[in-house]
């Protein structure tokens, strides 16, 4: 009998097919649906003057799409009303923001403002719940009056609520939460919540793609407490569903942009914040990498400006005026002793202001991540603007993996690479670099993988005019 069952193995592994069968339990992949944008306002975060959010990035079924044009049904997917993102800080929470309404932008003259762009409430952070500290118990003076005192606590009536709203004496902790619906998980609140009307896929589908969106209880929650703030007492106690309501004005949430900001151009006051927005709640990861000390800091920036005039030094010279024919002249002309002060000019460093240096670590386990950004003290079509990121090594040479200099005159021709923040656009717990590429009257976006002193750009957005 063994020998038949041995020749059987014998014969099916030499027919190619397995030997032994797989046991253990697969877990299908998680599908990630992971939004990102760029929020800019004006003014104070908490109450500012104009805001709007700018799509960058869906990452959805494994590749990267352009947020701003995927599934415009009528509105882009990522610029759904009720879509909240998560404004982060190299990855920490910062607040939210909830979409109320996107708008397909449209001007003659461009300025950066043809689009779509979405357009929300900020909300900060709710403040961390106090840590109520335990009574202990009381000093016991006798072993006959603690007796009784217990007897006392354990005889004295309770009252609780019952569903009906009346009271009762002597219901048990049970009653109380006998009936009370558990809160649905946030993975599981963009999958509940009903559509909009914004895209023609059916809302009850239940492989339709999500991002953070709140739950109708959420939303009675958090209308409840902005009344109570703004009344100053507990509105709960008018939460009736069916109590008719008066509005003064434009209903709050209409979605006819009346009651949002509109940020128009780029200002001067500019701010911009990373803005994310995912299926699912992930635990926030904090990519900074905070520096050592003072003297730590200086040396890195020490590096980071030598690396930047070199690059400002080499763009100088390929974008130099080609030197015209010597004349056989001993005395040289006016014009060409200008020009001669240019050249020499432009062999000198030039003075860097501005200054920006962050640390990053962008992964786990990382090599230390740097990015420098300056421009120079001149004005007009000589102001050139200089961006450079490093990493540590290994043995702790700080290498250049990625540099980019212009001038305000040659915008269109080389853009200027602005750095927004670090971002984990995809949800692999790694951070990529997202850049704003400006140029005169346009501009996109760039995430960049930096991985082992290597840099590649893995998504570029569409141009916003």
């Amino acid at each position: 009998m063994r020998a038949r069952i041995f020749g059987a193995m014998v014969g099916v592994a030499l027919a190619g097919g397995p030997v032994w069968a797989q046991m253990h339990k697969v877990a299908k992949p998680q599908q990630v649906v992971r939004a990102v944008g760029v929020y800019e306002w004006t003014g104070d975060m908490a109450k500012p003057t104009a805001s709007r959010l700018v799509p960058v990035s869906l990452f959805i079924e494994g590749d990267f799409q352009d947020a701003g044009v995927y599934m415009p049904q009528p509105v882009p997917f990522a610029l759904e009303t009720g879509n909240i993102y998560e404004l982060k800080d190299a990855g920490a929470d910062k607040g939210t923001v909830e979409l109320e309404y996107a708008r397909h932008m449209q001007t003659a003259n461009g300025d950066y403002d043809d689009g779509w762009f979405g357009y929300g409430t900020y909300k900060p952070l709710a403040p961390p719940k106090p840590v109520m500290a335990k009574k202990l118990p009381p000093a016991r003076t006798s072993g006959i009056t603690s007796s009784v005192k217990d007897t006392a606590e354990a005889e004295r009536p309770t009252f609780a609520r019952t569903p009906d709203g009346e009271r009762t004496a002597g219901a048990p902790e049970q009653t109380q939460k006998k009936g009370a619906s558990s809160q649905p998980s946030a993975s599981q609140q963009g999958g509940a919540s009903a559509s909009d009307g914004t895209t023609s896929t059916p809302a009850d589908d239940p492989d339709r793609p999500v991002l953070k969106r709140r739950t109708p209880e959420e939303k009675r929650q958090a209308q409840v407490e902005a009344r109570s703030d703004a009344a100053g007492m507990d509105a709960s106690l008018n939460e009736d569903p069916n109590r008719p309501k008066l509005h003064l004005g434009r209903p709050a949430g209409e979605t006819t942009g009346a009651n949002v900001s509109k940020l128009v151009g780029l200002p001067a006051n500019l701010h911009q914040m990373v803005a994310v927005s995912d299926a699912v709640d992930r635990e926030p990861h904090d990519f900074t990498r905070p520096w050592e000390d003072a003297a730590e800091r200086a040396a890195i920036l020490k590096k980071m400006e030598a690396m930047a005039e070199a690059k400002l030094t080499a763009y100088a010279a390929e974008n130099a005026p080609v030197a015209e024919p010597a004349v056989p002249s001993a005395k040289k002309t006016a014009s060409q002793r200008t020009r001669r002060k240019v050249h020499a000019a432009a062999s000198v460093a030039p003075a860097l202001m501005d200054e920006e240096l962050k640390g990053y670590t962008l992964s786990y386990g990382g090599d230390p991540t740097y990015v420098y950004m300056a421009h120079t003290a001149a004005l007009g079509g000589a102001l050139r603007y200089v961006t450079v990121v490093a990493q540590t090594d290994a043995i702790g040479q700080v290498n250049q993996v990625l540099a980019s200099a212009t001038d305000a005159a040659h915008l269109d021709r080389t853009p200027e690479m602005k750095f927004v923040d670090v971002v984990d656009a995809d949800a692999s717990n790694r951070a990529s670099l997202l850049f704003e590429l400006r140029e005169q009257s346009t501009r996109q976006f760039a995430l960049y993988r930096v991985i082992a002193g290597r840099s590649q750009q893995v998504f570029v957005s569409g141009t916003t005019q």
